[in-house]
């Protein structure tokens, strides 16, 4: 928005990067087993390359990822993934077995018959992106303002939104609820709007100390994903990286934040439960034996908002025009480039940039309460890794 020469000032009620982008993995993919939000992920990381381009200080590995298949199911589904990329530009394809072993030289390769290989993918230091892209929106113009409260939002007419800050008044003609796990809280400050549909959950990863197996090679290895283990693993500092989805049973809400966050609550974690991962890590270790005699030094575990669906909700509040949602992001670091560059192409020229119900915050109701948000959230947390279907 602030590049197309529009007046634009960002609120964060505490410091830039806190709350659900501080301690994320910071993988980043431009993968989707959907067809069109994937141009999402396609989208930031397009941007990503230019501001590391442009000499951005971003911590960005570009060491592309791997899905392993050890069925012919997954395989099958990664034909038609791969297929479905082709169409979109964005480099994909099947490999054999001995090219996973090539690129990936500590993984065991039993009962592996090969992957899906994206090699544009990688991760990506969330602190350090979100200070480039705050410093690119600044060179245009945008004003930054943090320790800045938002107390209040209401319209003030048909065509104008009154946001009341412990700073003062602020007039404009659109508003985006951007504000994470706390967007449940900003939308009640507008009377007469439904809930939105999101629950805080938690999600664990753990990162060891260097490793010999991981120091002696020059390449980084791939971020790679296991769906049949459930997890993802990745080089860190010569160390391994592991965070694990566990099932839908054995997964863990913040309940009790939907009635609201603490006040206080900006760059804390909640106690880490490394029973809850450990099924998960034990197949990491099988995987990876140099991961099995890893010291594991620290186990983060933070909150990430979710819908029912794990897809964001990306456009216009029906019933409150000139009010935008970009919240519920459970992938924000891969989708939040492009999530930015969609929604201010809408909001400049009245229209989406690309179709994309499949986030269309309209998509929900009143019908989901929070009950269903949260039982549903819950079963599409746990098949996260789950075999996709054609048409499906």
């Amino acid at each position: 928005l602030s590049s197309s020469q529009n007046d634009v000032v960002l609120l964060e009620k505490t410091d830039l990067a806190d709350g659900s982008t501080w301690h994320a993995a910071g993988s980043v993919t431009g993968y989707h087993p959907g067809l069109n939000v994937r141009l999402l992920h396609h989208d930031s990381l397009k941007l990503y390359a230019q501001l590391k381009a442009k000499g951005k200080e971003l911590n960005y590995h570009q060491c592309g990822s791997i899905r392993l298949a050890e069925s012919t199911q997954r395989l099958d589904e990664y034909g038609v993934q791969a297929s479905r990329a082709a169409w979109y530009g964005y480099p994909t394809k099947v490999i054999s077995l001995e090219e996973v072993v090539r690129l990936c030289p500590t993984i065991d390769p039993r009962g592996i018959l090969g992957g899906l290989y994206t090699p544009h993918d990688g991760h990506i230091d969330p602190s350090s992106l979100t200070m480039a892209l705050a410093d690119e929106a600044k060179s245009y113009g945008a004003k930054l303002l943090t320790h800045t409260k938002v107390t209040g939002l209401a319209p003030a007419d048909r065509n104008t939104w009154t946001v009341e800050t412990d700073r003062g008044t602020i007039t404009c003609r659109h508003v985006v609820n951007a504000a994470g796990f706390w967007a449940q809280e900003v939308g009640r400050m507008v009377k007469g709007l439904p809930e939105l549909p999101l629950i805080p959950a938690h999600h664990q990863y753990c990162k060891t100390e260097p490793v010999p197996e991981l120091e002696k090679h020059d390449l980084e290895m791939p971020v790679v994903r296991d769906p049949e283990g459930s997890y993802y693993i990745r080089e860190e500092r010569n160390g391994f990286l592991v965070g694990p989805y566990e099932h839908a049973e054995r997964m863990k809400q913040q309940e009790n934040w939907v009635n609201g966050v603490p006040v206080d609550f900006g760059k804390e974690l909640f106690e880490s439960d490394l029973d809850r991962i450990a099924p998960h890590l034990e197949v990491a270790m099988h995987r990876f034996p140099a991961f099995e005699h890893a010291v594991i030094k620290r186990i983060i575990a933070g909150p990430i908002a979710y819908t029912p669906d794990v897809l964001p909700l990306l456009g216009p509040v029906p019933r409150a025009p000139g009010l935008w949602l970009a919240s519920g992001f459970s992938y924000g670091i891969t989708q939040g480039g492009g999530a930015g560059r969609f929604l201010a192409h809408w909001i400049r020229h009245g229209t989406p940039l690309y179709e994309l119900s499949e986030a269309d915050p309209a998509r929900f109701g009143v019908w989901a309460d929070r009950v269903f948000t949260a039982a549903k959230a819950r079963e599409s947390y746990g098949m996260n890794t789950s075999l996709v279907l054609p048409k499906e």
